[in-house]
């Protein structure tokens, strides 16, 4: 598989105190949020392909089996998948194992459920399970090849930018033509 070199910068924030104010549930589609333990490595691989292609997600896609099931069924890590009118739709991956501060490694929908106000609920969710067990700091990043919006949703929640770097990815040529 042929590579490209692309150049990003990696933002990263924190959030050391709840929302005042969780976005509400939309109306209009049946949402199921369920938390899948242990997660099948194939479902895993389908909803982080799906939801991070657009966004050039390649951190993960390459990792054999085993190295993929070292992350994903790490102690402390619990997945969240998100049901739009019984079909997958998102999902996010939160990491308790160094509490108490939570990583939210991953976030993110389906594209065909951005722009319906899902994903600051479903953030929102995210945010509400960490707090809600006890974290004092809440970590992401985000970078300059995600969705357009992503980090002014993450500081429009209360995350607030910590630092920055800029980073080259191995991108697979494949997605760079479909992108």
């Amino acid at each position: 598989m042929t590579t490209t070199a692309v150049r990003t910068t990696v933002t990263y924030l924190e959030m050391h105190k709840p929302p005042s104010r969780l976005p509400p549930q939309p109306i209009g589609n049946r949402l199921a949020l369920m938390r899948v333990d242990p997660m099948p490595l194939h479902f895993y691989r389908y909803i982080y392909d799906i939801v991070g292609f657009e966004w050039t997600w390649v951190e993960r896609r390459t990792l054999n089996d085993d190295d993929l099931a070292s992350k994903i069924h790490k102690n402390g890590v619990e997945i969240s998948v998100l049901y739009a009118n019984g079909a997958p739709a998102g999902f996010f991956e939160l990491d308790f194992s160094a509490e108490p501060i939570v990583d939210l490694a991953y976030f993110g929908l389906f594209p065909e459920w951005t722009g319906q106000q899902i994903g600051p609920w479903l953030l929102g969710c995210a945010l509400s399970e960490a707090f809600s067990r006890g974290a004092k700091r809440i970590t992401l990043n985000t970078c300059t090849l995600d969705h357009p919006a992503a980090l002014r949703s993450y500081q429009k929640m209360g995350f607030e930018p910590v630092s920055q770097e800029q980073r080259e990815l191995l991108v697979p040529d494949f997605m760079l033509a479909e992108n």
